[in-house]
C-alpha cells in the first residue's frame, strides 16, 4: 500500500500508539470527522487519505518498486480473468469496512461476480474476496496486524497476500474455516504462488519483473539493488 506518514512512528494498537496520536495532532485538526466530511474532502484533495473511525490519515505516494509489483500482479490477474467471473481493482478504488468504520485503498482487490458498492458510490466497494498489499519497511507491521484484523471482519474476504518490495518474500494468508487462517511463505526465484480461493497462479519471477531488490553482502550490509534474472 502507499505509505501513510504515520507509519514512520507506529500504527494504531501498537506500543507506539501514543506517538501515532501525537503525530495526528500535529498534522490535522483535533476533531472527529464524519463519514460525509471525509468523503467531501476526499473528492477535492490532491492526495488520498484513509479514514479510521473519525480520523483522516494522509497517505504519501508509493515507490517505483511498489508500483511495478502492483502492476505486475494486477495485469496478470486481469489477463487470467478474461473468461472468469472475477474483477480486479487497484489502488484508486476505495474499500469500506463497516465494522471498523474504515475507508482504505488496498493495492489490489479481487471481487467475485459483481462489486457491491457502498451507498451507491462506484468509487467504493465492500466485497473483496482477495486483497493484496505491497509492503514497505514502515507499513508492514500495520498491514500484518491492525489492517489484517480489520479485513477479517469482511464476510467475503478469504485471502490476503503481502508482498515485500525490497526482497523476495511473499506471505499468503488463506481462510480455511471460521477464525482459521493458513500462512504460506514464498522466497525462492523458482517458486510460484497459487491463490487458494481463485484459480490463478503467478511465478515470483513474473511478479518481481523489473523490481530492484536489495541484496545483502557477506557481512550482512545492504549492497546495490538488482533485478531477478
Amino acid at each position: 500500500m502507499p505509505k501513510p506518514w504515520f507509519e514512520d512512528v507506529g500504527f494504531p494498537g501498537s506500543k507506539a500508539n501514543r506517538c501515532f496520536t501525537n503525530r495526528i495532532m500535529q498534522v490535522t485538526e483535533r476533531r472527529h470527522y464524519t463519514l460525509e466530511e471525509y468523503l467531501e474532502l476526499e473528492e477535492t484533495a490532491d492526495y488520498k487519505s484513509e479514514y479510521i473511525d473519525g480520523q483522516i490519515i494522509p497517505m504519501a505516494g508509493g515507490s517505483t518498486n511498489h508500483n511495478r509489483i502492483a502492476l505486475n500482479f494486477s495485469a496478470a490477474l486481469n489477463f487470467a480473468f478474461r473468461q472468469q467471473d472475477y474483477e480486479v481493482f487497484i489502488g484508486d478504488v476505495r474499500l469500506w469496512i463497516p465494522q471498523k468504520r474504515i475507508y482504505t485503498y488496498p493495492d489490489v482487490m479481487i471481487v467475485a461476480r459483481e462489486p457491491e458498492y457502498f451507498d451507491n458510490r462506484t468509487d467504493t466497494i465492500t466485497n473483496p474476496q482477495v486483497i493484496v498489499e505491497v509492503l514497505s519497511k514502515s507499513t508492514k507491521g500495520y498491514d500484518r496486524e491492525d489492517k489484517f484484523e480489520a479485513y477479517r471482519t469482511i464476510a467475503t474476504f478469504e485471502e490476503y497476500i503481502l508482498i515485500d518490495q525490497t526482497r523476495l518474500h511473499i506471505e499468503q494468508f488463506s481462510k480455511t474455516a471460521k477464525k482459521r487462517w493458513l500462512l504460506s511463505e514464498y522466497d525462492e526465484e523458482d517458486e510460484a504462488i497459487a491463490l487458494n480461493s481463485v484459480s490463478f497462479q503467478i511465478s515470483l519471477l513474473d511478479l518481481y519483473n523489473k523490481v530492484k531488490l536489495q541484496t545483502v553482502d557477506s557481512e550482512g550490509n545492504l549492497a546495490d539493488s538488482e533485478e531477478l534474472s
